[in-house]
């Protein structure tokens, strides 16, 4: 594949979401240092909520595939969040041998606390946008969420 020119309306739209994916990575970095966490802790966190926002019973094999760790590196990430108060890991009722993850109230709170203004406002600006616009919005993110797991998937 050829370099692709680097200018023109859709590179000012792929930088606009580079330095917001660098801007989100810092704040994310701020938010694991004043939390004592490990920056794969968070993106658990998130991993977590994410499945739980979509109904999607979570375990420690799921979680790792998600990140991408193997078991040792999932049982040692599930201590950390667990001696924290963050994650709380239950036996399944209908199935003894598997265990199931959920994110205790204290992380959620503590997220709340740091990203909830940001969210609020991000959601006050969206207000501003038209249904249309919106829709343009979430067809766009949709398709990079897409594409970023593509080239996830591929290695």
């Amino acid at each position: 594949m050829g370099r692709v020119a680097n200018a023109g309306p859709e590179f000012t739209v792929v930088h606009q979401l580079r330095a917001v994916t660098m801007g989100l990575d810092l704040l994310g970095g701020e938010f694991a240092q004043r939390n004592g966490l490990h920056p794969t802790d968070l993106r658990a966190l998130i991993c977590l909520l994410d499945a739980a926002r979509a109904g999607t019973e979570t375990t420690p094999g799921w979680l790792g595939a998600q990140l991408k760790l193997n078991s040792a590196g999932t049982t040692a990430l599930l201590d950390r969040l667990e001696r924290l108060g963050l994650v709380r890991r239950t036996r399944d009722d209908t199935d003894r041998r598997r265990v199931l993850l959920a994110v205790e109230e204290r992380a959620v709170a503590l997220g709340e606390m740091f990203f909830g203004p940001m969210i609020g406002a991000l959601v006050g600006m969206m207000r501003d946008f038209t249904p249309d616009e919106v829709a343009v919005v979430r067809r766009f993110l949709g398709g990079v969420a897409e594409l970023v797991a593509e080239r996830l998937q591929d290695g």
